[in-house]
């Protein structure tokens, strides 16, 4: 498991090192995270060291929902102060991504000829 662990972190470092000295818009864990899915696709070593801690993670992966839920807690006032312009701000943007989404799809069928004309 402490090698797993240390892979993964290893990984996280790698990429934060690597956005912050080249100035990266990507998060360093992102990157990160990159990184290890190009060594578990080409590497069956180190997808055999990180499947049994990343099932475990994934197994108890609502705990990560708790700090969420404390910070909503904590700022109850807030949120209720501002929580119809949030409740506004999240269904319009929304709306606009599965509009973007549906006309990038239209687009990129149209140029690729799969759109029917039916």
């Amino acid at each position: 498991m402490i090698p797993a662990l240390t892979l993964i972190l290893l990984f996280q470092l790698f990429g934060e090192v690597l956005s912050r000295a080249l100035m990266l818009p990507l998060p360093g864990p992102v990157l990160g995270m990159l990184f290890l899915l190009v060594a578990l696709s080409l590497s069956p070593g180190v997808r055999r060291i990180v499947t049994p801690v990343a099932q475990f993670i994934l197994s108890h992966l609502s705990l990560l929902f708790v700090p969420a839920g404390v910070g909503i807690v904590a700022h109850l006032d807030e949120l209720r102060a501002h929580g119809p312009a949030l409740a506004v701000a999240l269904i319009v943007s929304t709306l606009a991504a599965i509009v973007a989404g549906a006309t990038a799809f239209v687009i990129v069928a149209k140029l690729t000829g799969s759109a029917s004309d039916d």
